[in-house]
């Protein structure tokens, strides 16, 4: 009797113990594909997490349709997307820009009158998932894994980064160049060789 009123006491203890060893489980799995460290990943993310927060602090920044992106990989941060004025911009940038771990920013914000709305974001998506897709077909590269490059797309222009070998960032841009809807392809690679 006393097992059984110990165990009832101690599952929802064990509940967050799981979610803890699920999350790093996922996360392990994930740095297993990634040419990156473990620990480079996490500081890409929270980094990736704290520059989004900073820019969502500035109202101006997130109504009108404004719309900002923020990607990080391997210490580059990608600043994509529209917004109404140069000012949004600066804002957007300065509100990213001196985040520790930063080796580099690349600022691709366009300024319009007419940012895209929901429909050209989600047309973005299609994008990014047909790029992704297409990367599955890769198979003539030895040891060549699709998860390892991130894919990005604002405005019908894709953003490719990810650490690969000059043979990868080829085939790779080459799926993205002929992927249906793409205006144009940004690498934003490390190159490993």
């Amino acid at each position: 009797m006393q097992r059984i009123a110990l165990s009832l006491i101690l599952v929802p203890l064990l509940h967050g113990c799981v979610a803890v060893v699920a999350g790093g489980a996922i996360a392990g799995a994930h740095a297993v594909h990634d040419r990156r460290a473990i620990g480079t990943v996490l500081s890409d993310r929270n980094i990736q997490l704290s520059a989004i927060d900073a820019i969502n602090r500035h109202r101006e920044l997130t109504r009108d349709d404004n719309n900002v992106k923020v990607v990080v990989y391997n210490g580059v941060m990608l600043l994509c997307g529209q917004v109404r004025s140069e000012a949004l911009k600066q804002l957007a940038h300065t509100s990213a820009d001196g985040f520790e771990g930063v080796t580099r920013l690349v600022d691709e914000i366009e300024v319009t009158d007419d940012p895209q709305g929901f429909w050209r974001r989600r047309a973005d998506a299609t994008i990014t998932a047909r790029v992704k897709t297409g990367l599955l077909d890769i198979t003539s590269l030895p040891g060549f894994d699709p998860t390892r490059i991130n894919v990005t797309t604002s405005h019908r222009v894709v953003y490719l980064m990810g650490m690969v070998r000059h043979d990868e960032a080829d085939a790779v841009t080459e799926v993205a160049r002929n992927a249906r809807g793409v205006d144009k392809v940004v690498k934003l690679f490390d190159y490993l060789d």
